[in-house]
């Protein structure tokens, strides 16, 4: 069985992880993610996905404005801005779900807060912009700190590991040991192993594999699979809308291994794969 916790939230709920496996349903507002860009890009469309994704099951919906798929260039912060605000503010109001907001920079972690936002999920593990872990320290966020390595531009160069889930495992304490230390409190981070930034498919697929020893951290944990280039390992070349059935069987892999949240594109299929999943875990 998983461990048990509960992730206070700034408006004074709390998510309780450990029960059943939570789903958190991705909405990009970008015209080039890896997945599924310009899909959602549209801001009436992303706010059609984002009520569809609720009705379907999502428990979290994780927006963000900016691609960081590998090769990826960094976006302004007033064109991030534009992407993602009106879409929290009008999703806010009409779910009853925690929004989180998929960035590394501080100051559209600050107004998408302003906007609804109470998580805050950033690839760099606040590694990127030191910033970013004040402002959730100040609004009681909760965060996500993904492991990483180097930038979209040059990740791959860092993708050097002898044993990737302890290597990996050690940098995510050294990233959440900094965000205490700037105030962010313990029982308000989750951690995710990063499958696919800075690693290889061996990487990932060793990491998602072993994923139960992360338990050993300490924090609650987020599993990121779907769609995810290292599923053509067993697959086969598949384009990333063809990698649902690879992405189910990750999701039950993460889920047995006792994963706190699933990170997914296709909410209504996996959330059916969830609930199975959690059944055989039970």
């Amino acid at each position: 069985m998983r461990p048990r916790y509960d992730l206070p939230l700034p408006d004074g709920s709390v998510l309780p992880l450990g029960p059943r496996t939570l789903i958190m349903g991705i909405l990009n507002i970008t015209p080039d993610s890896f997945s599924d860009g310009g899909v959602h890009f549209d801001a009436d469309a992303a706010i059609r996905s984002a009520m569809a994704m609720v009705e379907a099951g999502a428990d979290i919906l994780d927006v963000g404005g900016e691609s960081t798929r590998p090769g990826a260039d960094p976006l302004p912060v007033e064109e991030e801005l534009r992407r993602v605000v009106p879409v929290i503010e009008a999703i806010a109001s009409r779910v009853n779900v925690p929004i989180s907001i998929d960035t590394y920079k501080a100051a559209v972690a600050e107004r998408a807060m302003d906007a609804g936002a109470l998580i805050v999920n950033d690839i760099s593990a606040f590694a990127y912009d030191p910033g970013i872990a004040e402002v959730a320290a100040r609004r009681r966020a909760g965060v996500v700190l993904m492991h990483n390595r180097g930038r979209s531009s040059n990740m791959y160069e860092h993708a050097v590991y002898g044993d990737v889930v302890e290597e990996v495992g050690r940098e995510m304490i050294a990233r959440a040991d900094a965000a205490i230390a700037a105030g962010v409190a313990r029982e308000r981070i989750v951690l995710d192993p990063g499958f696919g930034f800075a690693k290889r498919a061996e990487h990932s697929i060793d990491a998602l594999a072993r994923l139960a020893e992360f338990h050993k951290l300490g924090y609650p944990i987020l599993s990121g699979p779907s769609r995810k280039s290292f599923l053509q390992t067993g697959l086969g070349e598949r384009p990333p809308a063809g990698r649902i059935w690879g992405t189910a069987a990750a999701v039950t892999a993460s889920v047995l291994a006792g994963a706190h949240i699933v990170r997914v594109h296709d909410v209504r299929e996996m959330a059916d794969v969830i609930r199975v999943a959690d059944t055989l875990l039970r």
